[in-house]
């Protein structure tokens, strides 16, 4: 008897010595990991201010995600306070804000990479949503964003639980970066129709949560108690055998419900319910075609919103910036004199 206690209790002092080194192990490597240079060149931005552009990019802020961190006016917003730990805010990025000095190769590095101006990896940004985008639908977002009104918002912030720094410094939850092909190349323009192939460029905006191949799952970096994503790709067993026909599909988009009346989690609604019945039929008719998703790839793979006639193409289709290396830190971190020092917002646990 006495034998047994001490070896229950030397396994328990074994196992929470094991627990406590994991830990520490763990915010150890998360401390590095967002500390990390990550070395691309990407290609600049073309700046434009021509009508036509600035409402394309009125029309992506609007539809896919934005505004959601962002808010309408790009003042910043706090968009997850789950009340237990984990609270992110969205940054300001009206002139006043974190974009004040972003050079034009900066905007691409930040939203199709996942990387800040500084080379550090940015941990809440879903740039595989927009690593396909078009050059000429980035240049319009841009061009859109910079035309804001300066106006005082909110910065950055990303507090997660103990549990969850330690999750991202083991590799369980990655980073934007991390989830980032960075020389994958943009997106080749597609005109606009309800055609499957405008569809799978409008499915790139559900990668963050559903995955390259849309299969669903646990949302990379969300709240323990938010549901999976489902499972959107076409079948007997997918989520979008609900949706009998693209009316439907498109009502669920403007209002949250499902055909049942029941309500939807977690989904931006409110950036989804301002796609056009053009795009939010197209994507219906992506999801639902069968063998669609297979023959392309995976969601976006390769083409993408063609400008329309009068518009300058970028190349699209040609690798969007070259990795020259991922440099993990090494005593005391300095960013390169050319950039632009920029809060990284994280807040580790005390």
């Amino acid at each position: 008897m006495k034998r047994w206690i001490k070896w229950t209790a030397g396994g328990a002092l074994l196992l929470g010595v094991v627990v406590v080194a994991t830990a520490t192990s763990g915010l150890y490597l998360a401390e590095q990991k967002r500390n990390r240079y990550i070395d691309i060149k990407p290609r600049p931005v073309a700046y434009t201010t021509d009508a036509q552009t600035i409402e394309r990019g009125r029309y992506l802020y609007a539809s896919r995600g934005c505004t959601d961190c962002h808010g309408a006016q790009g003042t910043g917003r706090e968009f997850v306070n789950d009340g237990k730990g984990t609270r992110i805010v969205g940054p300001n990025i009206t002139p006043a804000g974190v974009v004040a000095r972003y050079q034009p190769e900066d905007w691409n590095s930040v939203i199709r990479h996942g990387v800040k101006p500084n080379g550090r990896p940015l941990l809440v940004m879903p740039s595989e949503d927009y690593n396909r985008f078009t050059n000429d639908d980035l240049n319009a977002l841009v061009s859109y964003v910079r035309q804001f009104k300066p106006q005082e918002g909110t910065q950055a912030v990303v507090e997660l639980p103990r549990p969850a720094w330690v999750l991202y410094g083991l590799g369980a939850i990655p980073d934007a970066a991390a989830r980032i092909d960075h020389q994958l190349a943009p997106s080749r323009p597609v005109p606009a129709g309800v055609t499957v192939a405008n569809g799978q460029y409008v499915a790139n905006m559900c990668i963050g949560c559903h995955g390259a191949d849309l299969s669903g799952g646990k949302i990379p970096g969300g709240p323990p108690d938010w549901p999976a994503a489902a499972d959107i790709r076409p079948g007997a067993n997918s989520a979008m055998a609900r949706y009998p026909n693209a009316a439907s599909f498109v009502a669920m988009l403007r209002t949250g419900k499902r055909p049942d009346g029941t309500p939807i989690q977690v989904m931006p609604f409110e950036s989804l319910g301002q796609l056009s019945d053009v795009d939010a039929k197209a994507l219906y008719l992506f999801l639902t075609a069968p063998g669609a998703l297979a023959k392309a790839g995976g969601a976006g793979a390769g083409v993408g919103h063609a400008p329309a006639s009068g518009e300058v193409g970028l190349n699209d289709g040609v690798a969007d910036a070259h990795l020259v290396r991922v440099e993990q830190p090494k005593g005391p971190q300095h960013r390169p004199s050319n950039v632009p020092s920029v809060s990284s917002g994280l807040r580790m646990p005390g």
